[in-house]
């Protein structure tokens, strides 16, 4: 019912990787940047779930992922940065770095610009502030201190090409860090349908992929660049 709703054919969809290499069938299916446009305006135009509340539940469940297999279940004293660029990601990346600030994180938000952020994305740098939460623009990163894991909203779905300036020096930056990156949706500089892997890439450790599996890690399980990116 709801598939045809939302004019989704289930014959497009693409399995996640770690189902098809480890798991029969059932499959979990994948969703290719097209057909998460039309979720994604299905949730706001169709059922009245509004970008907000995506968002609040996409950084909600990332902090939680954050907190129980990066951190020990305990985020006090931890330090968390999250990289957020200026769309949805960016935005559910700083939700992120609140709820750990809540649970006693140390935590900053790294972005390329702060005021790039506009719409629903800016209401949570703004939250941030009046939190007391730093928020630090690309040419401050070598004076952060190490992490303990990094937060990945820079770059979703609506990648078109190469990474590039501030973005691309922030990619840099996660993967020369010791630390666990934990990115939202798709590593960023990684195509969510193709599976293209650009120059420079989020080395990610892991990723949540909110609402349903995107359709690149399908098929990671053949192309091993995408899957080596994605982690777990």
């Amino acid at each position: 019912m709801i598939a045809k709703r939302i004019r989704l054919d289930p014959r497009d969809f693409r399995p996640h990787h770690d189902y098809v290499c480890l798991l029969k069938p059932p499959l979990i299916p994948g969703l290719t940047t097209v057909q998460m446009i039309e979720v994604d305006r299905a949730m706001i135009e169709d059922f009245r779930i509004e970008l907000l509340q995506m968002m609040e539940n996409a950084g909600r469940n990332l902090a939680h992922l954050a907190r129980t297999r990066f951190l020990g279940g305990d985020p006090r004293a931890k330090r968390v940065i999250a990289l957020a660029g200026s769309g949805g990601n960016g935005g559910g990346a700083l939700v992120a770095a609140r709820r750990l600030h809540n649970w006693g994180a140390v935590s900053v938000g790294l972005s390329q610009s702060p005021s790039a952020m506009t719409g629903v994305p800016a209401h949570q740098p703004d939250i941030l502030e009046r939190m007391g939460v730093p928020i630090v623009e690309t040419r401050s990163v070598a004076d952060l201190a190490p992490a303990h894991v990094v937060l990945d909203g820079l770059i979703g779905y609506s990648l078109k090409g190469a990474p590039q300036g501030a973005a691309a020096a922030l990619i840099n930056w996660a993967n020369s860090q010791s630390a666990p990156v934990l990115s939202l949706d798709v590593p960023s500089g990684v195509d969510a349908t193709s599976g293209t892997v650009f120059d420079p890439a989020i080395r990610a450790t892991a990723t949540m992929t909110p609402a349903l599996p995107k359709g690149y890690r399908g098929l990671s399980a053949c192309i091993a660049g995408a899957r080596d990116r994605g982690g777990r």
